[in-house]
């Protein structure tokens, strides 16, 4: 079955793709649409995030409970079956709690399939397989990032001119629990069933418990843990409130301070030419750095993840409606940030190399996904005290914590 890899490999990324954005993206976008205020949405779809911060303390669970393929399939059901749980509860009076609830359930089933499908990466290729496929699975995954903020965000806008908001998410969503239930059907008749996949990573001395104490003392002794801690933590300061007020700020009328797009047309803008810049902004900081080594680009980098931001300064003060624009400045930040954020993985995977390197970067990964949680959760609450102009002003200035947290970690001095 391991030849059949190019038939699962980009399903299974692809997979892995729409249930995250589903909950970072759409969420964010559905209950703009339906009303919550700045304050609320950013609250409530901040706290989202939490699976991702936890992450490592039940993989643990996940490698030593039943088979990484056992997991792919249970996930993706239940991931199917929590899409159509919002899309069903969005037209009743208890729409809210419902939708969050399921959201909730959706966000712990895309960790766990993250970390399911990782590991079954690991054990259904051989190493020449995984080399030849990661690019693949990369691939693949940003196909699944523009399918969902753009194609299914596009599509609710469509269908948002011929039905109500509600009945034109739920119809959305439905559509998205039918492809995640096919692409379960679609892996339980493709995924190679692997011998040793219940049993790849041995049970650490002490038991689950022991190896997670252990990996987190082998975290926090690392050299030059504090800084560490503080970059992985406040690097994305500005980028985890502005990524968070960015389309509910598209999407509000002009009256509130907004561009007053509709809902397509901002699934075009980030869906399309904004996951095309984040993309091209990545591969070209990854080229660079494998040329000249991180050292020669670090405050390049962070000049690139941080001067943008001043694109929606000027979109708040100005409010435009040339969508030539507008798409410009959407394509000129995430273009930035995809670059600079090169920066901040390679630290990521720098510092986790050695002992555990694996757990390790797990960790590193769960601060990263806290450092977008915590700032998300008040951003909203600032762009309704302030409006959007002096809301983006501070994210700017908000820059300046990027600066100082980048000064304070150590660069390898050779890559």
């Amino acid at each position: 079955m391991k030849n059949k890899a190019a038939l699962w490999v980009p399903t299974l990324y692809f997979a892995e793709a729409l249930p995250y954005m589903a909950v970072m993206t759409l969420s964010v976008i559905m209950y703009t649409n339906l009303g919550l205020s700045n304050s609320e949405l950013g609250l409530y779809t901040s706290w989202l995030y939490l699976p991702w911060v936890i992450k490592p303390i039940w993989s643990p669970i996940v490698d030593a409970l039943k088979t990484k393929r056992w997991w792919i399939l249970t996930m993706q059901i239940l991931i199917g079956g929590a899409l159509a749980g919002v899309a069903l509860t969005l037209d009743t009076a208890w729409w809210l709690r419902g939708s969050l609830a399921l959201f909730w359930l959706m966000a712990f089933s895309s960790a766990t399939h993250d970390i399911a499908a990782d590991g079954f990466y690991i054990l259904g290729l051989t190493e020449r397989q995984q080399a030849l496929y990661v690019g693949v699975r990369s691939t693949f995954y940003r196909i699944g990032s523009i399918f969902c903020q753009g194609v299914i965000v596009i599509l609710a806008g469509w269908l948002q001119d011929s039905f109500s908001i509600p009945v034109a998410w739920s119809i959305t969503l439905l559509l998205m629990a039918a492809i995640m239930i096919l692409l379960a059907l679609w892996h339980s008749r493709i995924l190679p069933k692997v011998e040793d996949d219940s049993k790849d990573f041995p049970s650490p001395k002490g038991g689950v418990g022991g190896g997670f104490m252990s990996t987190l003392r082998v975290f926090f002794s690392k050299p030059g843990i504090v800084f560490a801690l503080l970059f992985m933590l406040f690097f994305r300061f500005p980028e985890a409130q502005l990524a968070k007020m960015a389309q509910p700020f598209m999407l509000r009328t002009v009256g509130e301070g907004g561009l007053e797009l509709s809902t397509a047309t901002v699934g075009f803008a980030y869906g399309t030419i904004g996951v095309c810049g984040l993309l091209a902004g990545g591969l070209i900081g990854g080229w660079l750095v494998s040329k000249h080594g991180l050292r020669r680009w670090w405050w390049p980098m962070i000049l690139a993840i941080s001067l943008p931001d001043l694109v929606y300064v000027y979109l708040a003060y100005v409010q435009p409606t040339n969508m030539f624009v507008i798409n410009a400045c959407v394509a000129i930040e995430q273009l930035g940030y995809g670059f600079g954020f090169t920066a901040y993985s390679l630290f990521l995977v720098y510092f986790a190399k050695g002992e555990k390197s694996t757990s390790v970067f797990s960790i590193c990964t769960a601060f990263q996904a806290l450092g977008m949680m915590i700032p998300g959760m008040f951003a909203g609450y600032l762009a309704d005290l302030w409006g959007f102009p002096i809301f983006f002003s501070f994210v700017c200035l908000c820059c300046l914590v990027t600066f100082i947290v980048s000064a304070l970690v150590k660069i390898p001095l050779t890559e």
